[in-house]
């Protein structure tokens, strides 16, 4: 039976669930789980559940769960397109009003952090436009120069995204730079006018398990990938549409199926490849989220699926 409390509350702003945490460790499962229990549906907040026919590889919920509860913002672009946060957040929002709109209460899961700070958070960094042919030639210029080159630039105009954004990071480096060039402002500059105040009053819930659990959890949604379908999956989606977008072509699991099929690396390389870069993945959302003082933790290494389940529940009980 659902929670009704979801209607009361003095702060005037509209109130949302958010379920976050590292890749593999749980975060479907639970917010299916509150969302049937406080009357929600789910809006998911995943950089690459967005693109249709990329399922195994994103760990789409599967179809009895996508029947449990409705999910927003699922199979929701072609994989060749380009997605951003500013495309997010905006359809994001029209997603929790229409939630809202329906007496319901809405229940964010994901782990892309710049997703999720997007739709909670008026960016001005959001408004300043792209500049494709100003895009394509730092990207020239990296491959001509070396990315430890470009960074090196951004370090003289912006040294504080420079000590932020590894220098391989290339796309984030060349929106860095992008920034900088199109405004003659740093995007320090402009993240620092980021509002204080979020637009939605949020409960949010983070996931935490230890690295080594964490770890065994991703070898094996690695093997449950490759031996459910991931090579098949690649083949098909580069047949269907030539390639895989900007966006879509830098998913785990997806660049690296990519090699493989070219023949650039055998499949035990493929495999080690999905793994290494799904750990590092996990490590650098953790270290995005541990900077985030409102998220409250529940330590999953020693507890069972209904006892974080019911952690949980309380959390939202107590904030409602």
């Amino acid at each position: 039976m659902c929670d009704i409390r979801i209607y009361k509350g003095e702060d005037s702003r509209p109130r949302l669930i958010i379920v976050m945490g590292p890749t593999a460790v749980g975060k479907t499962e639970l917010g299916i789980e509150l969302a049937e229990r406080f009357c929600g549906e789910i809006v998911s907040a995943d950089s690459m559940q967005v693109y249709r026919d990329l399922d195994i590889g994103t760990a789409k919920p599967s179809p009895e769960q996508l029947q449990r509860i409705p999910h927003h913002l699922i199979d929701v672009v072609e994989p060749t397109e380009r997605f951003s946060a500013g495309r997010f957040k905006k359809m994001a929002r029209e997603a929790v009003q229409d939630i809202r709109s329906r007496g319901l209460l809405p229940v964010i899961v994901g782990g892309t952090t710049m997703y999720i700070r997007s739709l909670l958070f008026d960016y001005p960094l959001a408004e300043v436009p792209r500049d494709s042919k100003l895009r394509t030639r730092l990207r020239r210029q990296a491959a001509q120069q070396g990315r430890k080159a470009l960074h090196e630039q951004l370090a003289c105009v912006d040294p504080d995204s420079a000590r932020r954004i590894h220098p391989n990071d290339l796309k984030r480096v060349v929106r860095a730079l992008e920034v900088y060039e199109l405004t003659g402002e740093t995007m320090t500059t402009w993240r620092k006018r980021t509002p204080d105040s979020p637009v939605y009053d949020a409960c949010k819930i983070g996931l935490w398990l230890q690295r080594d659990r964490l770890y065994e959890r991703i070898e094996q949604r690695v093997d449950r990938m490759l031996s459910g379908g991931l090579i098949r999956e690649v083949r098909d989606v580069l047949q269907k549409y030539g390639d895989l977008g900007p966006t879509a072509s830098q998913a785990v699991g997806y660049k690296e199926t990519v090699k493989y099929l070219q023949g650039d690396i055998d499949w035990e390389e493929c495999r080690e490849l999905i793994s290494k870069n799904t750990r590092n993945l996990a490590k650098r959302q953790l270290v995005w989220l541990r900077r985030d003082d409102d998220i409250s933790w529940i330590d999953m290494t020693d507890a069972s699926a209904d006892e974080v389940s019911n952690s949980a529940a309380q959390l939202v009980s107590q904030w409602l």
